[in-house]
């Protein structure tokens, strides 16, 4: 795959770059666009970082041009549930804006495929679970709904420009790269995982458990924590899938077993062997009580199944990377 070129947006946010290391270790060449604004330059460590808004279409053909790739993995995008309820149009200026110039500069270049970090949000709240990809999409948020009209922008432009497409629908990334090398690095930070070891290592404040009245079994809210690694493995499954020519789909990407609010807190106190300071606030609006995949799409299309399922291994990559930061 040396002679294959792949850009990769976002790629110095913690997913991307995650990706861009697992691409090149794939012996894929890479080029990770970022504006900087939340990715940081030192996590771009795989391939050659253009630095550009993806909005900035103009911009975005110049390096198209310039590097000639073959397909694009798109991670650029706001990404925060909360934030999104609150300012909704930040949410479809960088989303689907961003999107539409990334895929007005790609359908230009002639890029054979394209891959879009899709999120289970697109789902709103199931009607049961575990979540498959023949249940209807209904988004409660602003970032569902955001990131199902791209998925829907991508099966339009396959119609009108032939470009090969999968949306992979994420549940709750977690973990660190097994080597230590890179991990999550946001400001603010909001994920439950780094916020519990933050305040195991009294690095961070008293952990906010946001509602403890769900119809669940301890009354928090259940998600489906995919390790950052096996997610990563899926994309470049799903790269190789699309230039072997096959069809266009939109997949869950998830281990197909849900935790708790309150199991995350008791597996960082087993892994920690400290004492998670916590306080209980109100639910937050758009917050749906569980959200758990059934992976099977995945493993019979791609050949793909989460290796990292246990919630303590994923939690102790996590606190590796976090005690790592804390040193620096």
């Amino acid at each position: 795959m040396s002679c294959i070129c792949v850009l990769v947006t976002g790629g110095a946010g913690y997913i991307g770059s995650h990706v861009c290391k697992a691409l090149a270790t794939a012996n894929f060449q890479v080029v990770a666009v970022d504006n900087l604004s939340t990715g940081h330059q030192k996590a771009a460590k795989w391939g050659v970082l253009e630095v550009c808004d993806i909005r900035d279409t103009a911009r975005l053909k110049e390096i198209f041009a310039s590097h000639k790739p073959h397909a694009v993995m798109h991670f650029a995008a706001s990404a925060y549930v909360h934030e999104a309820m609150l300012h909704p149009l930040k949410y479809y200026s960088n989303n689907v804006a961003g999107t539409l110039s990334l895929l007005q500069a790609a359908t230009a270049a002639g890029v054979e495929a394209f891959i879009l970090a899709s999120t289970c949000a697109t789902y709103g709240i199931p009607t049961h679970t575990p979540i498959h990809e023949g249940m209807p999409t209904a988004p409660v948020n602003p970032y569902g709904e955001t990131k199902l009209a791209c998925e829907r922008l991508l099966h339009w432009t396959e119609q009108a420009h032939g470009l090969k497409w999968m949306a992979l629908r994420y549940f709750n990334v977690a973990g660190a790269d097994p080597e230590g090398e890179i991990g999550e690095l946001h400001d603010p930070e909001t994920h439950l995982i780094p916020l519990a070891l933050r305040a195991a290592a009294g690095t961070g404040p008293a952990l906010r458990v946001f509602g403890d009245d769900y119809p669940t079994l301890d009354g928090t809210a259940i998600r489906d924590y995919i390790h950052v690694a096996d997610l990563t493995n899926a994309h470049v499954k799903a790269l190789k899938h699309l230039l072997d020519g096959r069809p266009s789909q939109f997949i869950n990407l998830g281990t197909g077993q849900g935790y708790s609010v309150r199991q995350v807190i008791d597996s960082v106190q087993k892994v920690t062997r400290k004492t998670v300071p916590y306080q209980i606030a109100p639910r937050r609006v758009g917050d749906p009580p569980e959200l758990w995949a059934d992976p099977g799409k995945a493993s019979q299309l791609l050949g793909w199944q989460a290796c990292h399922t246990r919630l303590d291994d994923i939690i102790a990559s996590a606190w590796v990377w976090e005690q790592r930061l804390a040193s620096e």
